[in-house]
């Protein structure tokens, strides 16, 4: 099993390590399956969109409710979350060369989410990249038995971690 975690403190940072990570990895010709995460800003509220581009090929799925400014509930589109799942599963198969899943939250910590996703991949032999918190680190290297490596927020991290 090769599976590898990263996480970052600063708000979005994950989003962006992973994205580089996984744009870079398809420019090089391999095949990744999973999500990244592209946030955008709004002018008319302090909380940003929030949208999955699906890989290889789409789609990108809004993920975050417009709940109003002055909300302070999760923004979480639970529907559209797992609509995100059935698409990434519908991709993992041997012939993938790498899973990028830009978090394991509060969803797969409870056994929802991505992680049917993630353990088809590590059946198939295929490598996972999973984003964390610090929230749900705990769950997620008790859901891999302790096999995840931890590796830094930084592309050529990740990349050096995928190639060796």
């Amino acid at each position: 099993m090769k599976i590898a975690f990263t996480m970052t403190e600063g708000k979005g940072d994950l989003d962006h390590v992973l994205h580089a990570f996984a744009t870079a990895q398809e420019a090089k010709g391999t095949k990744v399956c999973g999500v990244v995460q592209v946030n955008t800003d709004r002018e008319d509220c302090a909380m940003c969109d929030m949208d999955v581009m699906v890989m290889p090929q789409g789609p990108t799925i809004r993920i975050s409710q417009n709940l109003g400014k002055d909300s302070r509930g999760c923004r979480l589109d639970v529907d559209a979350l797992e609509k995100a799942v059935v698409e990434v599963e519908a991709q993992i198969s041997e012939d993938a060369d790498l899973l990028v899943i830009n978090k394991f939250g509060k969803h797969e910590a409870g056994g929802r989410g991505f992680r049917n996703a993630i353990g088809q991949a590590i059946e198939l032999g295929v490598p996972v990249v999973c984003g964390v918190n610090g929230m749900n680190r705990q769950a997620f290297e008790e859901f891999c038995g302790g096999e995840a490596q931890f590796i830094e927020a930084d592309p050529q991290a990740l990349e050096a971690w995928f190639t060796a």
